[in-house]
């Protein structure tokens, strides 16, 4: 006879739940309830109930693709802006004034391209990161340092945004790997280190273009913009990899049930 409670597995002998049910029912402040079901699991943080990441996952990525792309647009209008200059510093200013108000232009383009799939992507990945902190409750109710609305919260805090979000990614990581066998953090040190460094190299470079008034002021501004966007690139590129590495793992957590608990004392 399967189980009463999750039907997935045989019920104990002599009994109507799986064993992992009875170890969730007999020790409910040890052991979140079997993933598989759809009862609440309760947390230090509040009842959590196990939603799929999955589409919300790949919207992410595909947005990221969308924020690499614009980007590409603002390295063509930044290699445009520093061909322009090194013209003008050769003393070809009469061909190079021709192609400088295009150059602007493109670099306007670019950054209304850039900030709409920024925010965009913003949005959506802000929402993806709540669902997977609290799926994580679900697979580990106590290995969270931080409550679950830190994973909204924490990206609009100034100083606090610059380590509380990967915490509660590293948390969030371990929890939702393989039961017992914990993986490397590498990918998500380098998605986080790659996004801090472009986001101090765009703010570094927005303003020294917007300051520069000189010909070599506009060459250096070029050359840093073009830095934070290639940069940017690679971050955005990280950054997908990291979101569907983390759907997939709880995806297949899921999938896989609850890890065996430990023998339920009568």
């Amino acid at each position: 006879m399967n189980c009463a409670r999750c039907a997935n597995y045989a019920a104990a002998p002599g009994g109507e739940l799986c064993r992992q049910c009875e170890a969730a029912e007999l020790h409910p402040a040890d052991l979140p309830l079997p993933a598989h079901t759809a009862l609440p699991i309760q947390s230090p943080h509040g009842p959590a109930w196990l939603r799929s990441p999955v589409a919300l996952g790949r919207a992410v990525a595909i947005l990221l693709g969308a924020v690499a792309v614009a980007d590409l647009v603002a390295v063509w209008a930044d290699l445009m802006l520093l061909d322009v200059m090194d013209r003008m510093a050769g003393g070809e200013w009469v061909a190079a004034m021709e192609d400088s108000d295009r150059a602007d232009g493109l670099i306007a383009l670019a950054g209304i391209l850039q900030t709409l799939t920024y925010v965009g992507t913003a949005v959506v990945f802000v929402v993806w990161f709540h669902r997977v902190r609290v799926n994580a409750e679900v697979f580990e109710p106590f290995g969270h340092r931080k409550k679950r609305g830190w994973a909204i919260g924490s990206w609009f805090v100034p100083v606090v945004n610059l380590w509380f979000p990967r915490r509660i990614a590293l948390d969030c990581w371990d929890a939702s790997g393989p039961w017992r066998k914990p993986r490397s953090h590498a990918l998500v040190n380098t998605w986080w280190t790659l996004w801090l460094l472009s986001l101090f190299a765009g703010e570094l470079g927005d303003r020294m273009y917007i300051r520069a008034e000189e010909v070599e002021e506009y060459r250096l501004a070029a050359q840093r913009m073009l830095f934070a966007d290639s940069l940017e690139i690679v971050s955005a590129v990280f950054a997908a990899l990291f979101v569907l590495a983390l759907t997939r793992m709880q995806d297949e957590k899921a999938r896989s049930g609850p890890g065996v608990p430990d023998p339920v004392g009568v």
